[in-house]
């Protein structure tokens, strides 16, 4: 009986690769939003499609409130589309809009120091972990990615998440952080230090 091996599995695309993939939806996303700031209605829709899930997880690991994401996301957009008609193209699409949702987090947080929300329940901490998902595929990896991550301090945590999990260039990262490249370089290459020392 003859039978025939299993196709092998597809290799991973090479750095390469990845970087003109994340370049190309870069120019498109870019693209999108200057037709959007042209007035075309359809462009807007794909503008928020397409970086939606980007502003999500940055605003997810700048926040300390998972209950705000949502919340902080929609603002993000709300502020962008509002100032559209300023976004001249000079940086791409991608990199204005987190540095629009780092303005937004932190306008949260100032909120928030303003005016704290109570919680009238008895036990607090049980309502939460009662609202935390399980059995997830990756869950318990990303519980551990969030640990580590928490380690750092807050600078570091962001060029880290920006370059390494977004895929933002360094440039781009130090338009969003509003700090020098070299600044940015070097808080990712302290908390690449940081974090090897706590995995191995």
């Amino acid at each position: 009986m003859i039978t025939s091996a299993p196709p092998a599995p597809p290799a991973p695309p090479a750095p390469a690769d990845l970087r003109a993939q994340r370049e190309s939806a870069d120019a498109l996303a870019t693209a999108w939003a200057l037709a959007a700031r042209a007035g075309d209605t359809d462009a807007v829709d794909r503008f928020v499609r397409a970086l939606h899930h980007d502003v999500l997880r940055y605003v997810s690991y700048l926040c300390a409130d998972p209950q705000a994401v949502d919340d902080l996301a929609q603002d993000t957009f709300l502020r962008a589309l509002g100032s559209l008609h300023r976004f001249e193209g000079r940086s791409s699409a991608r990199a204005w809009l987190l540095s629009i949702a780092r303005r937004a987090v932190i306008d949260g947080f100032r909120h928030a120091a303003a005016r704290p929300r109570r919680y009238d329940g008895a036990d607090w901490q049980a309502a939460v972990e009662r609202a935390q998902p399980r059995d997830l595929p990756g869950f318990d990896d990303g519980i551990a990615l969030l640990d580590l991550l928490g380690t750092l301090s807050d600078e570091r945590r962001e060029a880290f998440v920006l370059t390494q999990l977004l895929g933002l260039s360094y440039e781009e990262a130090a338009v969003v952080s509003g700090c020098p490249v070299g600044t940015v370089r070097s808080r990712v290459a302290r908390a690449r230090g940081v974090l090897m020392e706590l995995v191995v």
